[in-house]
């Protein structure tokens, strides 16, 4: 899917999709991660065939992935975020809704998918409540604050490619304030644990926070009454040197200690990739750039071809290991 993606697109889309800060270590790191992980099967257990099924903020889900919130899936078909939203809800997984879409969020819920709301706080507090209030009447069912971004990240290839705004015919959908007008994002480097209150105060819906890589962080996070934390290093387009979150998730997990749902992304490419994250505590992993070169392929078709991939993958992988469900998973599978 990846290299057909790379043929279709044009180059600097490409680019933007796969690109990442600085030189990109963090990014080839996630992919890496996963593979220095050896997985040590059990046998023997007559496990019959896996069930991959599971539970997020109270609904079921048919197996332990999401799709992970990214920026403008129009530039990858002309269908955009409705065609994900779509292959999501066939494939029975919640859809994480960007801020950046290049779809209205009105138009993705519409779809049916059961879809959770990324949220970059505005500087314009004014104007959050606003995106929060529509995400709201939409009929979203959580919200997902990104907290990983105090600033924007420096992101070479696409400065070397010019790729500075979305070409005419294409906005960001859900910037549009009260009057229609769409504001450009910003990035508000004074986000504090305060506004987290307050955001939590000023909303009925579930609130995750996305960023989450200190198990530090993950205490307050749980002090300050979150539904669940995403360990998320942004893809590697933020800063640029962080560590693979696989490997940071397991200080996350014990930090959390069951309180609330742990999520995890970046990296993602396997079914494996999926166990291995769940035998680290994980209750489940995003998925963004597979879904994205999916999506440039064969639209909806591709989406949902990557995602049955994944869970095709991983009931195999359940089964060659000895597991019968991923809550099943404990990290004896798991050798570094």
């Amino acid at each position: 899917m990846r290299e057909l993606a790379r043929q279709r697109l044009d180059p600097a889309v490409f680019d933007f999709f796969e690109g990442g800060a600085d030189d990109e270590h963090t990014v080839r790191a996630n992919e890496e991660a996963y593979a220095r992980i050896g997985l040590v099967p059990r046998v023997l257990r007559a496990g019959g065939t896996p069930t991959v099924h599971t539970g997020l903020l109270g609904r079921g889900q048919s197996m332990p992935v999401v799709v992970a919130p990214t920026a403008f899936h129009r530039l990858a078909h002309p269908d955009g975020e409705v065609a994900t939203a779509r292959a999501a809800a066939r494939a029975g997984v919640v859809l994480i809704a960007s801020m950046a879409a290049t779809t209205p969020i009105e138009s993705v819920t519409e779809t049916g998918a059961d879809v959770w709301f990324q949220l970059y706080a505005q500087p314009d507090r004014e104007f959050t409540g606003h995106v929060v209030r529509r995400a709201e009447r939409a009929g979203c069912r959580a919200l997902v604050l990104t907290v990983d971004s105090p600033v924007f990240g420096n992101r070479e290839r696409d400065l070397r490619n010019g790729f500075t705004d979305l070409p005419d015919g294409l906005r960001c959908e859900n910037m549009r304030d009260a009057d229609g007008v769409i504001r450009p994002i910003g990035f508000d480097p004074g986000l504090s644990w305060p506004d987290v209150d307050e955001l939590r105060a000023t909303t009925r819906l579930p609130l995750l926070l996305k960023g989450i890589v200190h198990p530090d962080d993950a205490v307050l996070a749980v002090e300050h009454g979150v539904a669940g934390v995403i360990v998320s290093n942004h893809g590697g387009r933020q800063l640029d040197t962080v560590p693979a979150t696989v490997e940071l998730l397991p200080a996350v997990v014990r930090a959390v200690d069951g309180r609330v749902p742990v999520l995890v992304d970046g990296g993602v490419r396997r079914g494996t990739d999926v166990l291995k994250a769940c035998a680290l505590g994980a209750t489940a992993v995003g998925v963004g750039r597979p879904v994205l070169w999916g999506l440039a392929v064969d639209g909806e078709k591709g989406v949902e071809q990557v995602l049955e991939a994944l869970r095709a993958e991983l009931v195999r992988a359940l089964a060659l290991c000895g597991y019968d469900t991923p809550a099943a998973l404990t990290e004896d599978v798991i050798r570094w």
